[in-house]
């Protein structure tokens, strides 16, 4: 059996063994186990092609091996499975749902044979040595890994050679078509192959046919009748990868024929649309240059520059022939692409009548010295908080960060012999702030939403809101420490009525999913309220953070009513390296009582892009979804406003895509521009003024205020290790509760009674009107027990 099974084995070169395997697959799917000779003459009709995709029956091959465990259990009958490149085994087939007991990568893997029934596996330090029931069996296995290999390979080949597509599109399609022309090559070498082998074991077939014919002694008649069974086994599968060769060569060919018709017509239509593209330059270029003309001269040091994605970037040098004004806007990616060109607006004031009427403004509008929209961005800034008189002195700093290297070896010893729900996280990973008071964190630059309160129009009302939006993102870029999760029923208050306006109270509202509910109300003309849940995901390198719930601002003498959901942040480098945090989605902020809207873009941050990093672009448009500004500008640092006062919407190419719309627009105002850390920040968290006055003691508060919780106190005072044994016991006495409160609900079940479950204390679940979603709303009561001193029912949670 051994002699009639090598000549395959010598003959069979590698890069063919991957038809041969395809082969042999389909070959132990015969449906009947006819007799020895029946088997050895019946062939039988050509398979049907394997379906396409890595993942199809044809390219996964199963079955039993032994394979080598120990010296005490020596072979044991493991279930094997061959799929995508990959050989997995498990105990029992029944595993294959649940259990992977091993995965090795034919990729990088050596296959080699010791005996007629062995095959050993390696791939760096692991190693399969396995054993086949028979030879036959054996060279079915071997073809089918040697298959899996070459295409693992292949793969991979392929795969880097797709990180090349950067390189010119001459280059690329010569590539391609090399690509191409050496498949084909391949393809005809294996059916070459497959011709000769072929033709040998049809010889061999037939002398062993003709030695059955000249039998006397019936002895002998079981082993030339086995020979004869072997042979027509092999001539069986090299015949299969004939014709799976011949069907491999016609798909491929019939494939690129299909491709390179697709690849001609779209060169025709890239030449079309060229065309297209040359002549609405043309237009937009004559269109300039009347422009031009009709502008009056100006003299000034600045001069503009060309800048992606809405942002606006002035830079000091000589003066340039174009107008000093002049500057471009590219649209957001999902919304439709446009370029804004600034305008004069002396010009725009004497001809009002021309102005386009995708703009119901008026250029006049637009005032110099507006005393909403600010032209200097350092007035702007004088006027943020700096009217108003502290009555309090607030700290300036908290005790410097500890300098406590993390020790992993402490953290894992801490959590052997525990449940995974029972493992406390240190508060090494933390920040000395708890989830409630980072919400309230975001009213750092509530002053915007005091400038939105003063503005008439609604659109320059939503201008004040996305960038008070934008405004809550600008503290996270240096802050990659999570802040302490809050205990059910836990609250703060931020009381700055007389300092700043308004009023804020935050209540952890459920635990499982973690919700947030906050009410903010101003006495400056607006309430802001919201319920926020956290969703994260883990992704190996990165944790993605996705915030779930709607905002609400609503505006007290206008009625305006607007509602948005913030974007995900994202914090790489989780495993190795330096965290740093990214904000990247879009928002779109609505006004659901004018139906005016807002569209802004956070662009992720990627290495090869030529943006500005953590740039954010928008438009402002009305009811009819007219654009009526330009919000341009980053997360991190300011946003700023340019209002449109003439669209020339572009043409409609031959596939249906309009060009990008010029917009003309008045010089940018700063609208936003973030405050400058505290001296030593580096050592207190990267704490924005704000932060550092959050956890400051104060008298009068709920006993349930985050300012008292014990662990997050010691945090702070450095005595981290104090933190964690506190930590830990509030997480279990939080744990006990909610066991408690389990048990009450299975009692009330058996006596067929409704369980309430748990009650929020200062807010209650309704229907918001607005967005008709389930959400707890203030229900007051908070301050009005905050000036009796009455907490009679707050729960003891610290």
């Amino acid at each position: 059996m051994g002699k009639a099974a090598a000549p395959l084995c010598g003959a069979v070169p590698r890069g063919l063994l991957s038809l041969l395997g395809a082969a042999a697959c389909l070959s132990r799917k015969a449906k009947p186990r006819l007799g020895p000779l029946a088997s050895a003459m019946s062939l039988g009709p050509p398979p049907p092609p394997p379906c396409e995709g890595p993942a199809s029956a044809a390219d996964t091959y199963k079955g039993w091996l032994f394979k080598w465990t120990n010296y005490l259990k020596g072979y044991q009958r493991r279930w094997f499975v061959l799929s995508n490149g990959l050989l997995s085994y498990y105990r029992t087939q029944a595993e294959m749902a649940h259990t992977c007991r091993g995965t090795i990568n034919l990729s990088t893997a050596h296959i080699d044979t010791e005996d007629a029934c062995n095959i050993v596996l390696s791939n760096g330090g692991r190693t399969y040595h396995l054993k086949a029931a028979s030879e036959v069996e054996r060279q079915r296995w071997v073809t089918a890994l040697e298959l899996a290999k070459a295409k693992a390979i292949r793969m991979r080949h392929d795969q880097s050679d797709d990180s090349g597509d950067e390189e010119p599109a001459s280059q690329s399609d010569k590539s391609e078509l090399h690509g191409t022309l050496k498949n084909l090559s391949n393809k005809l070498e294996d059916l070459s192959t497959c011709n000769d082998l072929l033709a040998k074991h049809g010889a061999a077939l037939q002398r062993s046919l003709s030695e059955l014919e000249n039998l006397k002694l019936p002895a002998e008649s079981g082993e030339k009748i086995k020979a004869v069974n072997e042979r027509a086994t092999l001539f069986r599968i090299t015949s299969n990868a004939m014709i799976n060769a011949c069907r491999d060569f016609l798909e491929l060919a019939d494939t690129h024929s299909r491709k390179w018709q697709r690849v001609l017509q779209h060169e025709r239509e890239q030449r079309i649309r060229l065309e297209e593209t040359i002549e609405q330059l043309a237009k937009q270029h004559n269109h300039l240059e009347r422009a031009c003309r009709g502008a009056p001269s100006h003299t000034s040091n600045t001069s503009s520059h060309v800048s992606k994605g809405g942002s606006v970037q002035s830079v000091k040098g000589e003066a340039s022939d174009e107008d000093e004004e002049t500057e471009y806007f590219d649209a957001m990616e999902d919304a439709q692409a446009f370029i804004t060109v600034a305008a004069d607006p002396l010009k725009h004031r004497r001809t009002g009548s021309n102005l386009s009427r995708s703009s119901e403004g008026r250029a006049d509008d637009w005032n110099l010295e507006d005393s909403v929209f600010e032209s200097s961005s350092q007035s702007t800034l004088d006027s943020m908080g700096r009217d108003v008189a502290p009555k309090k002195k607030r700290r300036t700093r908290i005790p410097d960060k500890p300098n406590y290297s993390l020790n992993l070896w402490s953290i894992m010893k801490n959590c052997i012999g525990k449940e995974l729900s029972k493992i406390p996280m240190p508060v090494n990973f933390n920040e000395p702030l708890s989830m409630l008071q980072r919400l309230t964190e975001d009213l750092e630059y509530h002053e915007l939403l005091d400038k939105a309160a003063k503005c008439e129009s609604s659109a320059e009302q939503m201008c004040f809101v996305a960038a008070f939006s934008v405004s809550s993102y600008s503290t996270t870029v240096h802050r990659t420490a999570k802040p302490f999760n809050p205990l059910l029923g836990e609250t703060y208050e931020l009381d700055r009525l007389d300092e700043m306006g308004f009023r804020s109270l935050c209540e952890q509202v459920s635990h499982h999913p973690p919700a947030a509910a906050h009410h903010v109300y101003s006495k400056r003309g607006w309430t802001l309220w919201q319920e926020i849940t956290i969703a994260s995901k883990f992704r190996g390198k990165y944790l993605s953070i996705m915030p779930l719930g709607a905002i609400h601002l609503e505006f007290h003498s206008s009625g305006n009513h607007y509602v948005w959901r913030k974007v995900t942040s994202t914090v790489h480098n989780i495993i190795v390296g330096k965290l740093w945090i990214d904000q990247s989605g879009d928002i779109e902020i609505i006004n659901h009582k004018s139906k005016d809207k807002c569209q802004l873009k956070f662009t992720p941050y990627s290495y090869f892009s030529r943006d500005v990093p953590r740039k954010v672009s928008g438009v402002v448009s009305d009811a009819e979804g007219q654009a009526l500004y330009v919000m341009s500008g980053t997360w991190d640092e300011k946003m700023e406003c340019s209002k449109i006062v003439h669209s020339s919407h572009g043409s409609t190419s031959s596939e249906g895509k309009l060009s990008k719309t010029v917009y003309q627009t008045l010089s940018p105002k700063v609208l936003w521009k973030r405050y400058s850390l505290p001296e030593n920040a580096e050592n207190m968290y990267y704490f924005s003024g704000l932060a550092l006055t959050l956890n400051e003691p104060e008298d009068g508060t709920a006993p349930t205020d985050s300012r008292l919780r014990p662990d997050q106190r010691l945090m702070e005072n450095g005595k981290w290790d104090e933190a964690n044994v506190e930590k830990q016991r509030l997480e279990e006495k939080q744990r006990a509760v909610r066991r408690r409160r389990e048990a009450e609900a299975a009692e009330a079940l058996e006596e067929g009674k409704d369980y309430e479950g748990y009650v929020p204390l200062w807010f209650e679940r309704k229907v918001d009107p607005a967005t008709g979603e389930l959400i707890c709303l203030y229900k007051g009561g908070y301050w009005e027990a905050k000036e009796q001193q009455d907490w009679r029912t707050c729960p003891d949670i610290f």
